[in-house]
């Protein structure tokens, strides 16, 4: 009786509180790569290919520790991507509220996990194999079980303390803290059309992951730090990892580049304005609509000058996520203003044309050379100056 009630209190390893919080914390860790090398960046953009090995460990991993199946999580995060901040979304807090997906997104993962239709559509090319079938998809918490058993078994009793903070960081951080913060604050390096936010620069804590506004922009990379400054530890790992030989990077971001050699529009030119459609809006902004703004309103009053300033600042946002009376208050009378009303008319004909899933390669193609033989004829220089840039786009060879 004695053994059993120290075994209990020690456990097979005997470890002293700072060696089981340091255990802990590794094995949260690894949980987060499961969670941000395999099933994000992996399963369900293909950005990286993972060693086999490695891949597996992975997969069995997060079955371990949160009981999630590659495919359930695959399909409901394809579908977020897909139906972004509508009420097909499964967990956007633009729709439920940020309280609940920060503090329930478990339960939203939970509810939608049991929508056949979503598996189905979304979640193809998923591991169908036999240990899949028979083993993590039949016996689906079967593996949160045994990490219980296995808290125990190596620490004791506080083993159950180290078992809830595993079973509580994926469902807070992860469907929490991503799903919900990342789409409610932080700071956007691009106007995608969603309210994606980066958290933070430093994406250390979540494995990168606070980069959400960057993943959103570019899904398929598997690199989220895009901006100087910005920092992915999965990034890192991944490097890391693809100098072992353990992993094939596959997709990172395309570099937009100016080819002065090119003077017309063709397939490579749409590829990459499609590409780097949000850095083309912003450069409009900043390019096009900035100038010419401060220089029709050069003489006017401070007021005016400042609400100018507003305005523009707001063309980098999204208007559904703007409140009614702000974009009332900084739009009066802006818009009635010909050069403004030009301007946003050009832009809104531009994000027409890249937003028109209908359109061949073709028509595309024709699509963007009427834009700027249209917007050459303006008058406008900066419009014009805009116009012959466009041209230029292409894409650099990638390098990882």
């Amino acid at each position: 009786m004695l053994q059993i009630l120290e075994f209990l209190e020690t456990g097979l390893l005997n470890f002293t509180g700072w060696q089981i919080a340091l255990a802990t914390f590794i094995s949260v860790q690894v949980t987060l790569v499961g969670v941000s090398l395999f099933l994000h960046r992996e399963q369900t953009h293909r950005g990286v290919i993972l060693h086999p090995v490695l891949r597996h460990f992975l997969r069995f991993w997060t079955w371990f520790t949160t009981g999630m199946l590659t495919k359930e999580w695959v399909a409901i995060h394809r579908k977020h991507h897909a139906h972004c901040e509508t009420e097909d979304d499964p967990h956007s807090p633009q729709v439920y509220g940020l309280k609940k997906v920060l503090f329930h997104g478990v339960n939203l993962y939970t509810q939608e996990r049991k929508n056949q239709e979503t598996m189905e559509q979304y979640g193809k090319g998923t591991p169908d194999d036999w240990i899949e079938r028979n083993v993590y998809s039949r016996f689906h918490y079967l593996g949160v079980v045994l990490l219980a058993l296995t808290n125990i078994a190596l620490f004791g009793v506080i083993g159950l303390l180290v078992y809830a903070i595993q079973m509580l960081w994926i469902p807070f951080f992860a469907a929490g803290v991503i799903n919900g913060v990342g789409h409610f604050v932080g700071y956007r390096n691009y106007r995608t059309d969603d309210s994606s936010r980066n958290i933070t620069r430093f994406g250390f804590f979540i494995m990168g992951e606070e980069l959400h506004n960057n993943h959103h922009a570019f899904p398929s990379s598997c690199k989220f730090a895009h901006k100087k400054g910005e920092h992915d530890i999965g990034w890192y790992l991944i490097k890391t990892l693809s100098f072992l030989k353990l992993c094939k990077i596959k997709k990172t971001i395309p570099t937009l580049e100016a080819d002065d050699n090119t003077f017309n529009i063709d397939g490579e030119t749409v590829k990459a304005i499609l590409t780097h459609k949000f850095n083309v809006l912003q450069i409009y902004i900043k390019d096009v609509m900035k100038p010419a703004l401060q220089e029709e309103y050069a003489h006017a009053s401070k007021t005016v000058r400042k609400k100018v300033k507003r305005y523009t600042k707001s063309l980098s946002l999204d208007p559904q996520f703007l409140k009614e009376d702000f974009k009332k208050k900084i739009s009066a009378g802006l818009e009635q203003n010909n050069t403004v009303k030009t301007l946003i008319g050009y832009k809104k004909e531009l994000q027409a044309i890249w937003n028109n899933n209908t359109m061949s390669l073709e028509e595309m193609i024709d699509a963007f050379k009427k834009w700027c033989n249209q917007a050459e004829d303006s008058g406008i220089h900066l419009l014009q100056e805009f116009a012959d840039s466009l041209k230029k786009y292409k894409l650099a060879p990638q390098k990882a």
